[in-house]
């Protein structure tokens, strides 16, 4: 990739879900991936706002099962990528294998920016699976950007193809993303992203 390279990671069907209180439907997702991708957007994330497994009392349940809303998102993609969110403790290994065979290309291995070390097993039984993994420290805010050049360099470390930064809270200003993203950018040897709130 060349610097003015970038990819962009549509999360309207994950992250959006919030806004609606994971209320999507079927017919939601067919709409919004088939109008995703006559966009050329080139990923489409799909899962409960807090991921594979978040469909749950503590989390708030979604109106379809999310599988069920996966399912469709890949059967109706024709060029984008199908993703999923997995926050370990709350989705499980097991659920990477069955979105993957329901044809998800791609995981975004989400936990607090300071816990790192516990994105080992999922990123890499995304891996084994075939999918690209990325690793995803959300609350960027809440460290350092030396703190997040260690991080990241774990999930580097366990074969993540891709790092993103999550400002979960909105808190950051764009002087503190650059900061970060600098020092990321100098550390790494995969691709980093940004995901922003505000």
């Amino acid at each position: 990739m060349t610097t003015t390279d970038y990819r962009l990671i549509d999360s309207t069907l994950r992250d959006g879900s919030h806004a609606i209180s994971h209320q999507y439907h079927n017919e939601d997702v067919i709409k919004i991936v088939q109008g995703l991708d006559a966009a050329g957007v080139q990923v489409i994330e799909i899962a409960h706002g807090d991921g594979l497994g978040g469909s749950s009392f503590n989390y708030g349940f979604s109106a379809v099962p999310e599988k069920e809303l996966i399912a469709k998102a890949c059967d109706v993609a024709t060029n984008a990528k199908i993703a999923c969110l997995l926050l370990p403790g709350i989705g499980l290994a097991d659920d990477l294998r069955e979105v993957n065979e329901m044809g998800v290309q791609v995981a975004r291995i989400a936990v607090h920016c300071t816990e790192a070390d516990i994105t080992e097993q999922h990123i890499k039984v995304a891996k084994g699976l075939g999918m690209e993994a990325i690793g995803f420290l959300m609350m960027a805010h809440m460290n350092s950007p030396e703190g997040l050049v260690e991080q990241a360099l774990l999930m580097q470390s366990y074969g993540a193809d891709t790092i993103y930064i999550a400002d979960s809270a909105g808190a950051m200003t764009t002087e503190d993303v650059k900061v970060r993203v600098n020092a990321l950018v100098q550390a790494l040897d995969v691709p980093l992203g940004v995901h922003a709130h505000n």
